[in-house]
This record gives C-alpha cells, sequence and structure tokens, in this order.
C-alpha cells in the first residue's frame, strides 16, 4: 500500500516518535469505524497489534481511560504488552476524526501478571476526508511508543516501520470487508 512512515527522535523518552501518513480508500467514517477506540470494536479483528481493548473508566462522551494488550510479537521475541491510555475523541467541523492518547496510571487497572507494562507517549490518528473525494481518506498517525521491559532498541526500531506498514495494510483490506 502506498504508506510514508518517519521518524525522529522522540522528545518524550528515549525512543523515537513514528508518523504514518497514507491515503485508505474508503470514505472517514468508514475508516473511522475501525480505527475508533470503543470496547468490542473492529481494530481488535484487523489490527495484530491490538489483541484486547476495554474502557477502564469513562470519564466523558469525549474522554475516557482504556487498556489496550498486544500479542507477543517477533517470534515470541517481544512479550505481550499492556498500555493504559487516557484517550481523547474528537470531531472536527470540515469532518476529520481523531483519536489521541497518552499513557495514565489508574488505580482499577495495576499492571497485570504476564504482560509487560508499556507507555504510550502522544500519540494519536486523524482521519482526514479529501475535498471532491469521499470514498478516500487520508490518515495521519503518530505512535510515540516505549515497549517497556529489556528490549535493545534497535529491535524497537526495526519493529516500528514495518508495523505501521502492516497497520495500513491490514485497515485497507478491513474497510473492503466492512464494505462488502
Amino acid at each position: 500500500s502506498e504508506v510514508s512512515v518517519s521518524w525522529r527522535p522522540s522528545t518524550e523518552f528515549a525512543g523515537n516518535v513514528y508518523r504514518g501518513e497514507g491515503i485508505v480508500p474508503a470514505s472517514p467514517q468508514d475508516v473511522w469505524e475501525c480505527i475508533k477506540p470503543v470496547a468490542g470494536g473492529r481494530r481488535t479483528k484487523w489490527d495484530q497489534n491490538v489483541k484486547d481493548f476495554e474502557v477502564i473508566e469513562t470519564v466523558s462522551d469525549a474522554v475516557s481511560v482504556c487498556r489496550t494488550t498486544t500479542p507477543s510479537a517477533f517470534m515470541r521475541i517481544i512479550s505481550p504488552r499492556e498500555f493504559v491510555d487516557v484517550v481523547l475523541v474528537k470531531q472536527y467541523e470540515d469532518g476529520t476524526m481523531l483519536s489521541a492518547a497518552t499513557n495514565v496510571e489508574h488505580p482499577l487497572c495495576p499492571p497485570q501478571p504476564n504482560f509487560v507494562r508499556g507507555f504510550n507517549y502522544p500519540c494519536g490518528c486523524f482521519c482526514i476526508p479529501l475535498p471532491g473525494e469521499p470514498d478516500r481518506t487520508q490518515l495521519l498517525s503518530f505512535f510515540q511508543t516505549d515497549l517497556g521491559g529489556y528490549l535493545p532498541q534497535t529491535v524497537v526500531d526495526s519493529f516500528f516501520p514495518a508495523s505501521i506498514a502492516g497497520f495500513y495494510s491490514n485497515l485497507t483490506k478491513a474497510v473492503k470487508e466492512l464494505r462488502a
């Protein structure tokens, strides 16, 4: 798929901030339906990096505290992870939809056994309508994740770009299935 992945050193932690940008051949509403951060949502079905997603606390219509778990990766070299984030969902007047998140500690979600606690620094996805192209969406994503544990930074650096490209490819397949 046509996705651009770039990165630079993060100002938040000792890793990188990754930027993915691509055009998804679907309406912004269909793209949003596949990526929106809701319990029981579609993302656990198509995103190979999301095993489970649960809402720990609903703060408002737009803000919630969520726990995301990931499966092991890289032939089990990377153990399953869990992330606890405060998540903001917003829709702008131009139709752009945003999901933004950052790590948070929450008393109802202490670290769980069999998971390494990872930390998402400010990150998010923007579903941006393309004027005059109702069946195409610009998806801009930022990932700034400390996977935690004792992974060498070289392993993390080799994992993220391919993972982001896979995210866009799998999302494109998911929106096609949604419309079928």
